[in-house]
């Protein structure tokens, strides 16, 4: 479980990890399972954890008042998964987190993370990339969402994660893409047509 993990550190730092760093990556990390549907986090509840996904997929998301899911984040096998604002201010959640398959995650608190950046050094690196990738996926997701047709931000998606398309049922992509169900199906037709 762990090797998904320490290769995929491996691969956003120019200095692999040494054999008692990844000593220490691995007695700070938690495994858990979640059962398909089972929660990760609850809105309200304050963040503990951030999630490593193994195997499997999970959902970030809020509900309205009129009990519609609004999805703002998937996330797959490779993936991070958390609220990380509730994690790093440890305030409530807005957000809901399930696993939407069986998933196998390894867990890591907040003081663990600061803990492993202070004494892995080669981790800083991996920090400094994964607050970059997440602020332009960021950027890119809210351009997107304020510009784009709903055509457009399908095909963008289906460029960009393909995999989604495979994992997510159509219900769950039509709530990230900010579109209802019937307009999802009327795109899918087009995109069919042509």
């Amino acid at each position: 479980m762990y090797d998904a993990l320490i290769k995929y550190l491996n691969s956003y730092t120019t200095t692999p990890l040494s054999e008692a760093e990844i000593e220490l990556i691995e007695s700070v990390f938690q495994s858990k399972k979640f059962r398909k549907r089972q929660y990760f986090l609850q809105e309200g509840d304050v963040c503990k954890y951030t999630a490593f996904i193994v195997k499997g997929a999970m959902r970030q998301y809020t509900i309205d008042d009129r009990g519609d899911e609004h999805i703002v984040r998937l996330s797959i096998e490779n993936w991070w998964a958390t609220d990380r604002e509730s994690l790093m201010k440890q305030t409530p959640s807005i957000y809901f987190i399930d696993a939407w398959e069986d998933t196998e995650a390894l867990l890591l608190t907040k003081a663990a993370y600061m803990d492993l950046i202070e004494h892995v050094p080669s981790l800083s690196e991996w920090v400094k990339n994964l607050d970059l990738n997440f602020a332009i996926a960021s950027q890119r997701r809210l351009n997107a969402a304020i510009s784009l047709s709903a055509e457009k931000r399908y095909q963008d998606l289906e460029n960009t994660y393909p995999e989604f398309l495979q994992r997510f049922p159509q219900h769950t992509i039509a709530s990230y893409l900010g579109i209802n169900r019937e307009s999802l199906s009327r795109i899918l037709s087009r995109s069919v047509k042509k």
